[in-house]
């Protein structure tokens, strides 16, 4: 008798626990979500208060006058050249970097170099130190050059960085492409050249999509080698967004940095839409 009812109350508590899981769970996300809205969201929100504050004193926590008067102020200056010339820069170092990088990366992923991890270090070395003193030697070598202040020493310099994501990207992609897929092609008649055209960049196509977006990105945002070889002659947008802010107009420096996440958020869903796993998994077999 006793044994029943214990049996039969551990069974109700078993019951009731089954039911607040579920609750439990939904919670926690609820939570987590909350918290990565806020942390993300919440210095953004910051941005586009001020873009819209024509007045906004202390202590009060929104602006006291609204308004738009900074985005006719932004669009009417210098900011479109700048957003202009940024876009140009970076659709150009995408293809620059296309052409370079796409038959070294699978040469790199095809072929046994004796130096292949050597090779792929190189291109890693300039990001393994701050940018700043890289910048600056490579400023000094752009002065011998003429390059300083010129479109095309902004383009290489773009080049530095662009390069390292672009190759170790596309090395982790090739790699991804099954090697049994090109043999069956050269199984059939199908020329090297005709099987790196017809099957390998075909499967590869959405890897390289997502590593043009990353270097189309990086781009984008570059700053420290833009300021040292481009400015003042060639201002880039994060430039002309530092020198807003530098002059303490909050307000234009707010309204340029929207402007400048907006197509950064948008190719991060096309980049999530074309980056797959195997390509991440690929990373620790180069």
């Amino acid at each position: 008798m006793n044994k029943s009812i214990s049996v039969a109350a551990s069974n109700g508590s078993l019951d009731l626990t089954d039911r607040k899981a579920p609750f439990v769970r939904m919670t926690r996300r609820l939570l987590i979500y909350a918290a990565s809205i806020f942390f993300v969201f919440g210095p953004l929100s910051s941005l586009i208060l001020w873009s819209v504050a024509e007045k906004w004193f202390w202590p009060h926590p929104f602006p006291n006058v609204w308004g738009f008067k900074y985005w006719h102020q932004v669009f009417e200056g210098k900011m479109l050249s700048s957003l202009g010339l940024s876009f140009v820069i970076a659709i150009t170092v995408t293809l620059i970097c296309l052409v370079l990088t796409v038959p070294l990366s699978y040469l790199i992923a095809r072929n046994r170099l004796p130096l292949k991890h050597l090779i792929l270090l190189l291109f890693l070395l300039p990001q393994a130190f701050p940018q700043l003193p890289v910048f600056t030697n490579a400023m000094t070598i752009m002065y011998r050059y003429d390059l300083v202040g010129t479109l095309t020493g902004l383009i290489l310099i773009h080049l530095v960085g662009a390069i390292v994501f672009s190759v170790w990207t596309l090395v982790s992609v090739f790699q991804s492409v099954a090697e049994s897929m090109e043999e069956a092609s050269y199984m059939l008649g199908g020329g090297k050249v005709y099987t790196f055209f017809h099957v390998v960049l075909p499967m590869a196509a959405p890897g390289i999509i997502a590593g043009s977006l990353l270097v189309f990105l990086y781009s984008l945002d570059e700053f420290t080698g833009s300021l040292l070889i481009g400015a003042p002659f060639h201002i880039t947008m994060p430039v002309f967004m530092y020198n807003a802010a530098n002059g303490y107009e909050m307000q234009v420096a707010s309204v340029t940095s929207v402007l400048l996440m907006v197509p950064g958020i948008v190719l991060l869903f096309f980049l999530q839409r074309f980056m797959r796993s195997e390509y991440l998994a690929a990373f620790g077999r180069v």
